[in-house]
C-alpha cells in the first residue's frame, strides 16, 4: 500500500498496474495518458488536472477521489467503483463506462449529453444541473438521486429505478419512460392515477 505519495507532475503514461493500493495520494498535473490499472484500489486520492486520457480500468476502485479538470478523454471502465468521488468541470462525453457503481457521486453541472449510461448504479448521485439531454439511462439505478435542475430532455428512462421526488425536480421534455415511470411522473406533478 502506498499511503500518501506526492505523484504531482510525475509521468506515468502507458504503465501497467494490477493489485496496488493508493490512499491519501495527490497525482494533481501528472501524466497518467494510456494508463491501464486492474484490480487497483484508490482511496482519497486527488486527481486534479491529471491526464487520464486513452486509460482503461478494469474492476479498479476510485472511492471518495478528487478528479477537478481532469482529462478523461477517450477512458474506458469496466466494473469499476467511483463511490463518493467528485468531478468538477471534467470532459466526460468520450468516457466509456460499463457496469460500474458511482454511488453517492457528484457530477453536479456535469456535460453527460448523449452518454450511454444504462445499467449504471448511481444511488444517491449528485447530478443536479447536469446535461443529460439524449443520455441512454435504461436499466440505471437512480434510487436517491439529486435531479435538480438536470436535463433529461430526450433521454432514455425506460427500465430506470427513479424516486417520485427526483422526477418533479428534473426537466424531461421528450423524456423516453415506460409506464411505471410514467405513473410516478404523473404522481410526482400531483395527478391521481386510477
Amino acid at each position: 500500500m502506498e499511503s500518501g505519495e506526492d505523484y504531482r507532475d510525475a509521468v506515468l503514461s502507458g504503465q501497467r498496474w494490477a493489485g496496488r493500493r493508493f490512499v491519501r495520494c495527490d497525482f494533481t498535473d501528472a501524466d497518467l495518458r494510456e494508463l491501464a490499472t486492474t484490480g487497483c484500489m484508490f482511496d482519497h486520492c486527488d486527481f486534479t488536472r491529471t491526464d487520464f486520457g486513452e486509460s482503461v480500468h478494469r474492476n479498479s476502485a476510485f472511492r471518495t477521489c478528487t478528479f477537478d479538470r481532469t482529462m478523461l478523454g477517450d477512458s474506458a471502465w469496466t466494473g469499476c467503483s467511483l463511490l463518493g468521488s467528485v468531478f468538477v468541470d471534467c470532459g466526460l462525453r468520450t468516457v466509456t463506462l460499463t457496469d460500474c457503481d458511482l454511488t453517492l457521486v457528484s457530477l453536479a453541472e456535469a456535460v453527460l449529453r448523449g452518454m450511454d449510461l444504462s445499467g449504471l448504479r448511481l444511488r444517491e448521485a449528485n447530478l443536479a444541473g447536469a446535461d443529460l439531454r439524449r443520455a441512454n439511462l435504461r436499466q440505471a439505478d437512480l434510487t436517491g438521486t439529486r435531479l435538480n435542475g438536470t436535463r433529461l430532455t430526450e433521454a432514455d428512462l425506460r427500465g430506470a429505478r427513479l424516486d417520485v421526488r427526483a422526477l418533479a425536480a428534473a426537466e424531461m421534455s421528450g423524456t423516453r419512460v415506460d409506464v411505471d415511470t410514467a405513473v410516478l411522473f404523473a404522481a410526482a406533478h400531483g395527478l391521481v392515477v386510477s
